[in-house]
């Protein structure tokens, strides 16, 4: 068992209104919830928020492109994020959302206080301003947008600052330290490098207190507030200006517990619940979370949050969910399919099977199916596929087969061979066995204690495949034949039921509507109301009468997979149909949005590019967060660059000379990872032995990123870093094709080479 807390605060990221909610938003709080109903269960003072992302500039458009206002148009889409959590059972305790009067006395109270400590200060900038996208843009005077193609204008506009440098140093010790942890790995390492700054190129560097180098100064300055947006929280004092949607965002971690309120219960409220516990979040925000918001905590002297863990990017089989694609899997296509499959129960009265009741419980049977697919199947923090055939095959292999069919035929020998009652070994002569708390399950809390989902259910799954081939090796069915077996025949069942019993608690973080169920069909009432340690064997009560029985997961037909795909084709090649959102107050109609092209449809992310993160201000030291840009014309594919082999390959010769000043070096990939919104790109780290290096390279197409991971690759280490994707690329992997479109393969040394790492090829 983890260690008991008083309170355990958490949080999803707010989803942004700008896109309607599909399986990506429902990934990161179907993760939410189960770690919170764990929390719940082992007796912890659990707070669950999530909520809505609502200002910034593209709700505005999407808007007045709707003919509604912007407050009109929020109402809406917000409902419909609150109403499919609703309808998946997800036990949030507040949902917040960014226009409500709470959220802006929080937001606003904390930009005042950070102004009366000297953290924020006016300052005013010049810079190429593209009116057509309204953003500042980094290129000469007169130079065209990178963007939109269109010549800028030079533009000078006052603006407040964040003093975000200040905390550079600050800032390393305690990620370092472990002080604000950071999970994964990987997301700890990139933050930390960001701030660290270019340590090859700088003239000298200073140290953390663990003695890592960084660049001092390579942390600029925030730019907190717009006055080209008019849909936000008006800066205190100074209403030209709206407060800066992501300042906005973040602060909702406080203001939905009390921070900027009058009343005492409020502001006792928040005293108790922050700091947060644990931020979830999409691995393309890490930075905001993991920079920015604990900066501005540091500034305003209120601790920082206990845990950051970002997850990566849920993709449909193998590419990003995009509109253009036509591939945007909703929550509601799974839940009204797999509803389907839900048996409706004969010994109910009639009122209580009414379509309403019904259709709940449906959603919620196939909310579980959801919920351990994406648990099961993807491993925590990286990149997963999402398909419907691997849905139905990891459902009746896992579900029908395994799980729901060791239930089944347990309990039902139970009421066939003893009335129903949960036997009593020791009856017949025949001993129960010690107590204990068996390997599988150490190994399950010790999984799902570090967010390891997938690992912390192949446990689970252990401990049930264990139990059901305990079951087919005494064959209780022919015990029951035999009056002088009746005790082994007791002994067997009652294993099985207390093994049973055992995985049910394991398993109701991540099936709470069927292990809620199992648990009534062993006679143990209502689980959420379970406090006594469930994880040790031997402590089903013999003589317990089983409650009603049922089927679990019956088997899924194939068909299911077509007509999850009808579904989504439909909906994915027709224009969306106007919609009925509900608010508290009102009902309307009006168009849907337009579905968000992110991946995981990370909050936040559609609005980014209005807003321009990134792009350095001339005449001021400060910037705004950095947005990935699109690649160069020439994108890095190495079955194209200038050092890939090829059969057509220009055969002209150089000089000695020439190939001496191409540095080939051996490297190990240690991460790769998916760039959002670049199809051809992969983002990789490699260990060079004396340094590491990130590289974007051209290969997505051809390879995975699980499958570079470890290899040893040659790279060509001295080319001028560059950028793209607002990434910097520093160095080139080498590569060989057949033919011009050939897939490039990798040039590779096996790891029984006796090569060392930065070894020059020569």
């Amino acid at each position: 068992m983890s260690e008991k807390q008083s309170k355990f605060y958490l949080t999803t990221p707010i989803y942004y209104v700008n896109a309607r909610p599909h399986i990506g938003h429902a990934y990161t709080t179907i993760a939410a919830d189960v770690i919170a109903r764990r929390h719940r269960l082992l007796g912890d003072d659990t707070f669950f928020l999530t909520g809505t992302d609502e200002h910034g500039q593209k709700v505005e458009r999407s808007a007045e492109a709707a003919g509604l206002s912007p407050q009109h148009f929020t109402d809406q889409v917000s409902a419909s994020f609150r109403s499919l959590w609703d309808r998946m059972g997800i036990t949030y305790n507040d949902y917040i959302r960014t226009t409500s009067d709470r959220h802006k006395k929080g937001v606003q109270k904390l930009f005042q206080f950070l102004c009366g400590r000297d953290a924020i200060y006016l300052d005013s900038y010049t810079g190429q301003y593209c009116v057509t996208d309204e953003t500042f843009v980094d290129v000469p005077v007169g130079a065209p947008c990178p963007e939109c193609g269109r010549i800028t204008e030079t533009v000078t506009e006052e603006n407040y600052f964040f003093r975000l440098s200040s905390y550079q140093r600050q800032l390393i010790d305690l990620i370092e330290s472990g002080e604000l942890a950071i999970q994964p790995e990987v997301r700890k390492n990139e933050v930390l490098s960001f701030l660290r700054g270019n340590i090859a190129e700088a003239p000298q560097t200073e140290l953390s207190a663990k003695g890592t180098p960084y660049v001092a100064g390579a942390l600029k300055d925030l730019s907190v507030s717009r006055t080209s947006v008019k849909w936000g929280i008006p800066v205190p004092g100074n209403e030209k200006h709206v407060i800066y949607v992501w300042v906005d965002a973040l602060i909702n971690y406080m203001s939905a517990i009390g921070y900027g309120s009058d009343e005492p219960a409020e502001q006792k409220k928040f005293e108790h619940y922050w700091p947060a516990d644990l931020h979830l979040v999409g691995k393309e925000i890490i930075r905001f979370h993991c920079v920015y918001w604990p900066a501005l905590l540091l500034a305003a002297g209120l601790p920082l949050p206990k845990a950051i863990t970002a997850h990566g990017w849920l993709l449909f089989e193998e590419s990003k969910m995009s509109k253009s694609r036509g591939n945007i899997v909703r929550t509601e296509t799974i839940l009204d399919a797999f509803g389907t499959l839900k048996p409706k129960p004969q010994d109910l009265p009639g009122a209580v099977l009414n379509d309403t009741f019904w259709k709940q419980q449906q959603d919620l049977f196939a909310a579980d199916v959801l919920r351990y697919f994406l648990l099961r199947e993807i491993p925590f923090g990286q990149d997963g596929s999402f398909s419907f055939d691997a849905l139905l095959q990891r459902y009746n292999s896992d579900l029908a087969n395994g799980y729901g069919n060791l239930v089944s035929r347990t309990l039902n020998m139970i009421q066939k061979y003893f009335d129903g009652v949960i036997p009593d070994p020791e009856k017949f002569g025949v001993s129960r066995y010690e107590p204990k708390k068996m390997p599988d399950v150490v190994e399950f809390e010790s999984q799902f204690n570090l967010a390891n989902f997938s690992k912390a259910l192949e446990a689970a799954w252990a401990l049930i495949g264990a139990t059901d081939k305990f079951i087919s090796d005494r064959t209780p069915w022919k015990l029951a034949a035999s009056s002088e077996s009746r005790g082994q025949l007791a002994f067997v069942l009652y294993r099985a039921a207390d093994l049973i019993r055992v995985a049910t608690y394991m398993l109701y973080p991540v099936l709470p509507d069927t292990a809620a169920r199992v648990w009534d069909q062993l006679g143990l009432g209502d689980i959420r109301e379970s406090r006594e340690d469930h994880l040790i064997t031997e402590r089903l009560e013999p003589g317990r009468p089983l409650g009603p029985l049922g089927p679990i997961f019956p088997r899924a037909p194939k068909e299911l997979i077509q007509l999850m795909t009808d579904m989504e084709q439909k909906n994915n090649s027709t224009k969306p149909e106007p919609s009925k959102f509900v608010d508290e107050k009102t009902t309307h109609t009006s168009p849907a949005p337009e579905d968000s092209t992110h991946p995981g449809a990370a909050p936040r992310t559609s609005s980014l590019p209005s807003e321009n993160p990134a792009a350095q201000v001339g005449g001021s030291a400060a910037t705004t967060p950095e947005l990935p840009k699109p690649p160069a014309s020439h994108t890095e594919a190495p079955a194209s660059g200038p050092f890939a082999a090829s059969a057509a390959a220009d055969t002209s010769q150089i000089a000695i000379e020439d190939f001496v000043k191409i540095d080939l070096r051996v490297a190990r990939v240690l991460v790769a990872e998916r760039i959002p919104k670049a199809d051809k790109l992969l983002r990789l780290e490699v260990d060079l032995g004396s340094e590491k290096r990130q590289i974007l390279s051209g290969i997505a197409e051809w390879y995975t990123p699980e499958e570079l991971i470890g290899r040893r690759i040659i790279i060509i280490a001295n080319l001028a870093p560059r950028k793209m994707r607002g990434l910097e690329s520093h160095g080139m992997l080498l590569a060989a094709s057949h033919g011009e479109n050939g897939k490039p393969i990798l040039a590779t040394f096996a790891d029984s080479d006796e090569i060392a790492l930065g070894s020059r090829l020569k």
